[in-house]
């Protein structure tokens, strides 16, 4: 009996050693798997956190490329900014989802003249990766200690202080038109539902007023 268990035990850690190489492709297909289906062509519940519709866009207080930054305004485009708040680069596969296909869709954006930020709490160092590995342009912001998302009304108090996801927003976009004012905003209750990038730009080019 026991040499059987040795034997098992020995298959069981060759084949996780022949199968570890491919361990990312394995989280790739598994992520792919489970987003099927999570983006939706309108944002069509109640749920409204965040900056209220006609206000101006807060400061932040945040990290990009090893700068403090209190203001977004050097990504905004001539007639906008689409700000998008996300949760993890790192370990939320609706988010990296999301921000995958806004990099597909990100020449609507410039061809429309709107600007894109994005902002997550992950350290800039697992955000460098995620860029890197998916040719993300536009800018991913490191929300310094939570204080731009709590600034902006979306920081999730279901997480407590020592919580891994301590410091997660809720997940959504706000449209900024040229004079810093917030003219609309998505925002979705469900954290594995996302408008699709396509319909964000229309939506943004709506109520920034370009159609």
């Amino acid at each position: 009996m026991r040499r059987i268990l040795i034997i098992g035990g020995f298959a069981l850690l060759t084949a996780v050693a022949l199968l570890y190489p491919f361990r990312a492709e394995f989280k790739d297909v598994a992520y792919d798997k489970l987003t099927e289906g999570m983006f939706v062509p309108v944002d069509d519940d109640s749920f409204d956190p965040g900056p209220v519709i006609g206000s101006l866009f807060p400061g932040v207080r945040a990290t990009w490329r090893g700068r403090e930054l209190n203001l977004i305004n050097e990504f905004a485009g001539p007639n906008g900014t689409v700000f998008i708040a996300t949760r993890s680069a790192q370990w939320c596969p609706y988010c990296m989802r999301q921000m995958i296909q806004l990099q597909e869709n990100k020449p609507g954006f410039d061809a429309a003249g709107i600007g894109m930020v994005a902002m997550t709490y992950d350290e800039p160092a697992l955000q460098q990766e995620f860029i890197d590995k998916h040719g993300i342009e536009y800018p991913i912001l490191h929300d310094d200690n939570t204080l731009s998302f709590t600034t902006l009304g979306i920081l999730n108090e279901e997480h407590a202080p020592g919580d891994t996801a301590y410091g997660i927003p809720h997940p959504g976009m706000i449209v900024i038109n040229p004079e810093g004012e917030v003219v609309g905003k998505l925002f979705l209750e469900a954290y594995s539902v996302r408008v699709d990038s396509a319909a964000a730009l229309a939506f943004a080019k709506q109520t920034l007023g370009l159609d």
